[in-house]
């Protein structure tokens, strides 16, 4: 039986989150291997919304912090648990991002690009400056999920790291799962053309304002979940969650890893995620070595690393 691109892409995936631990020295690895599904999983939005339909936005750090905010404030506020809280975040991203796409997907190109980033500051701002619901600059504690006190009473022992990995790495898969399924379907092969050209794809029936803002509010949802999982991780959250740094830094991961590709963006994911961790020893000269790193790689690898490499590789076999 001949496997599909789909399958062995999450094939490939399993297999790289169940080995990855046997080669860890340390539960420090854990917690870095967690943080590259959490932020693998933003990435995958990205992915759809550029790799798929040709969008770009630098503001999406913006619903990381409703959903990491939406953990906090929820539980305290209305006294529902923390994992409703985390849906109830998705929700309001996915709403946010339905009423701020009607208007700014209008627009092309930079113009497209500065209005989503305006969105990201504008959430920033807010989460910085009502300290009073917020916590402002300093942060805000978010409640325990229970998960893993359950598990442990039902015989399953594992650490605070060793869950949030095995947990974060499952979202990541459901996340990749859907990604992948949509890229196939008929809504990813009108994304794909109007990636291509509006134009062309108007001109064959494609309902391209329906469609940029579809792709608009799922990947809305994924930095969402991505910020949720932050928030519950690390059991405290701050503004920076939100800030335009995290924003750019999800876009280049994509287009570093490779934004048509959900296994090439998270392969971007890990590596701008582990390289800072790397690069340590370099000490001062590290953000200048990692943005060396960077250069290099759109120097060269126009299409991201992954796609580069597996087509450099199978150039050789032929």
């Amino acid at each position: 039986m001949r496997l599909s691109s789909k399958q062995i892409s999450l094939l490939v995936l399993t297999a790289l989150i169940v080995l990855a631990p046997l080669f860890f020295p340390s539960s420090f690895y854990y917690r870095v291997g967690a943080l590259v599904f959490i932020n693998g999983l933003a990435v995958v939005g990205i992915v759809i919304l550029t790799g798929y339909a040709g969008q770009i936005s630098l503001g999406h750090a913006g619903f990381a912090g409703i959903g990491a905010y939406a953990c906090a404030l929820a539980p305290e506020h209305f006294g529902i648990h923390v994992g409703l809280a985390a849906l109830l975040g998705a929700a309001i991203s996915a709403v946010l991002a339905y009423l701020v796409g009607r208007p700014i997907l209008r627009l092309q190109g930079y113009y497209l690009g500065v209005a989503s980033l305006g969105f990201g500051i504008l959430v920033a701002m807010v989460l910085s400056n009502e300290a009073a619901v917020t916590g402002g600059p300093d942060g805000i504690q978010v409640n325990d999920l229970g998960l893993r006190r359950l598990l442990n009473d039902l015989g399953l022992s594992l650490s605070n790291s060793e869950f949030w990995y095995a947990f974060s790495g499952f979202a990541l898969l459901v996340g990749a799962w859907i990604a992948l399924n949509l890229h196939n379907s008929p809504t990813g092969r009108a994304w794909r053309a109007l990636h291509g050209s509006e134009v062309a794809a108007r001109t064959v029936g494609v309902d391209v304002a329906r469609l940029k803002l579809q792709a608009f509010v799922i990947s809305a949802v994924y930095a969402s979940a991505s910020g949720s999982l932050l928030a519950l991780q690390n059991r405290f959250i701050t503004p920076e969650v939100a800030g335009y740094m995290h924003s750019i830094e999800m876009v280049t991961m994509a287009v570093l890893g490779g934004a048509g590709s959900v296994l090439g963006a998270i392969f971007g994911a890990t590596i701008l995620t582990v390289l800072p961790q790397v690069l340590t020893v370099f000490a001062e000269y590290e953000m200048m070595m990692l943005g060396l790193v960077m250069m290099l790689v759109m120097i060269f690898m126009r299409e991201g690393v992954l796609p580069s490499l597996l087509r450099l590789f199978r150039g050789r076999g032929e």
